[in-house]
């Protein structure tokens, strides 16, 4: 025979049932793309759907405080956290390392930087309009239903080279989310990715500059280079 749980077993079991059911059906990023938008007061990505289509003003209980004159280093970090969460929020270390990698690179840094950043796989596959959102990109790619070049690869930031074949796995063509990402009316392909839909492959035919790139809001990743020469 099982023994009741006393008054307080029951309440650190509720407790506890709540905080791994949390953990397992919400992440931070999965919490943090519903507030980008607001907190940028920008549809960043261009959706319908967007929060910020019906409350301009930015989360939490101070988002509609009078904002004020920004200043230089404010304007370069608004920059920056614009351009790292429209990516699904890349961590700042490897951001940081992004940047480090477009100095390095002969040229416009701020170009370079937006080369690097659509050359992620995931990034390919969400411009190839394989999943309707970068969030969904770097989920699928973790899941393994991306090769490239014939090989399965599960690392949304790795890094493709113009030429590379991305083509989806078998399992993963018939996904409702692939169907309905396809025929989605709201962002077009860029003509620097090539698209079979019939055969669910892409291909990065060049790398992008800043004017490339559809984004549906204005990036400046000069201001992010000078947020971290500072």
């Amino acid at each position: 025979m099982v023994e009741p749980l006393n008054g307080i077993a029951v309440r650190v079991a509720v407790v506890f049932g709540l905080i791994r059911q949390k953990e397992t059906t919400m992440s931070k990023r999965h919490e943090a793309k519903y507030k980008i938008d607001r907190r940028m007061g920008e549809n960043i990505w261009g959706r319908p759907k967007s929060p910020v289509n019906k409350r301009e003003y930015g989360p939490g209980q101070h988002g509609q405080r009078r904002k004020g004159k920004m200043s230089d280093f404010g304007t370069q970090l608004r920059a920056k956290q614009k351009l790292k969460g429209y990516y699904g929020s890349i961590s700042e270390k490897q951001f940081r390392r992004y940047y480090a990698e477009a100095i390095r690179m002969r040229g416009d840094a701020g170009e370079n930087l937006i080369g690097l950043l659509e050359r992620r796989l995931d990034a390919v596959v969400y411009r190839a309009k394989f999943v309707p959102t970068v969030f969904a990109a770097r989920q699928f790619v973790s899941h393994g239903h991306v090769k490239v070049n014939g090989q399965r690869v599960n690392i949304a930031s790795y890094s493709v080279k113009p030429g590379d074949v991305i083509e989806l796995r078998d399992a993963a063509k018939n996904m409702i989310l692939v169907q309905e990402a396809v025929g989605l009316a709201e962002r077009d392909v860029p003509d620097y990715v090539e698209v079979d839909h019939s055969k669910f492959t892409a291909k990065l035919a060049r790398v992008p500059g800043l004017t490339d790139v559809p984004y549906a809001v204005q990036m400046e990743p000069n201001l992010v280079i000078e947020f971290y020469s500072r």
